[in-house]
């Protein structure tokens, strides 16, 4: 199928897209403010047979719930898809626009060869490793891991770097965002860190085919690697020397902004190491975003930047 063909099934789904305030901004990424702790919901990525899944030694995202998700890894065609299960309409309710983006990712796995497999509620609900599979779930290869080095030698580089990120929604929030903002690569630690579960590939909606997922065995080297090579490292903390929307001058085309963890934040050795700390200005009562909005605050902010420097 050509690409033309390909971008023509696609969904017409739009994408859409700062005075000083108290000078706090938990830009640590929890939900709950002072450093509380952030509820970790990783109940979606087990099982439903009680059974603890063993933790892929790759990046993940073998098996792929949610309609966008499950269309999108079909129309990359980047890695090799196994088999599509479909719950069967006549085993529910009747035909809707949920059941037509069915049909249309039925008709694409055909397309592609790929085996389709028409199966119960029940069924599919035993297989599902979500909450809310939507009907569809693919299973595929692994995603493969980007070279780090081969991000970081990308002069127009615009890469995130999450340290010690551990909740599946919010990774896979962050991924969407990143597609949808440019982004040229995502980092992650190798240990301690979550990975591509069926939560984050059904929350991103299908990012996960087209970001550059790049694995590291520690993220403060990582930040290290990064300034030597050139490349603003711009860190998110409330404890931030800078608001995120007066950062100072020069800025460098190749950016990375670094994301701490849930109610933790940055770690130490990635705290020190970082070029610039920011913090994102809140005005309301609460101290805190979760890590995902402010990933999002921050991605974009950074897109009107680089716009600035181009033009």
């Amino acid at each position: 199928m050509s690409r033309s063909a390909k971008n023509s099934r696609r969904s017409s789904a739009g994408r859409r897209g700062q005075p000083k305030g108290r000078g706090s901004s938990n830009n640590r990424g929890g939900d709950a403010a002072r450093g509380g702790r952030s509820r970790n919901n990783n109940r979606g990525d087990g099982p439903r047979g009680g059974g603890q899944r063993r933790r892929p030694d790759g990046l993940g995202g073998d098996q792929v719930e949610g309609r966008q998700a499950v269309r999108e890894l079909l129309l990359a065609g980047r890695r090799p898809v196994r088999e599509v299960l479909i719950a069967d309409e006549s085993d529910g309710e009747g035909r809707s626009a949920a059941s037509e983006i069915l049909d249309d990712i039925e008709m694409l796995a055909q397309d592609f060869g790929v085996a389709v497999h028409r199966v119960t509620r029940t069924k599919l609900q035993s297989e599902a490793r979500t909450e809310s599979n939507q009907g569809v779930i693919a299973r595929a290869a692994q995603l493969e891991e980007a070279d780090f080095d081969a991000l970081i030698a990308d002069p127009n580089a615009f890469l995130l770097v999450l340290d010690g990120l551990t909740d599946p929604g919010n990774l896979g929030a962050i991924l969407r965002t990143a597609e949808c903002a440019g982004v040229t690569g995502v980092v992650i630690g190798r240990h301690r860190a979550v990975r591509v579960t069926p939560t984050v590939t059904k929350t991103a909606a299908g990012a996960v085919e087209h970001v550059p997922l790049a694995m590291v065995a520690g993220v403060p080297n990582a930040i290290s690697q990064l300034n030597e090579a050139g490349v603003s490292t711009v860190g998110l903390d409330e404890a931030g020397d800078y608001s995120l929307f007066e950062l100072p001058p020069p800025l460098c085309t190749p950016v990375a902004l670094v994301l701490g963890a849930e109610g933790k934040g940055l770690g130490q050795l990635s705290r020190k190491r970082v070029g610039t700390l920011a913090a994102i200005p809140l005005l309301g009562q609460l101290n805190s975003l979760n890590v995902s909005t402010a990933c999002a605050v921050a991605c974009f902010e950074m897109v009107r930047i680089r716009q600035e420097t181009v033009d």
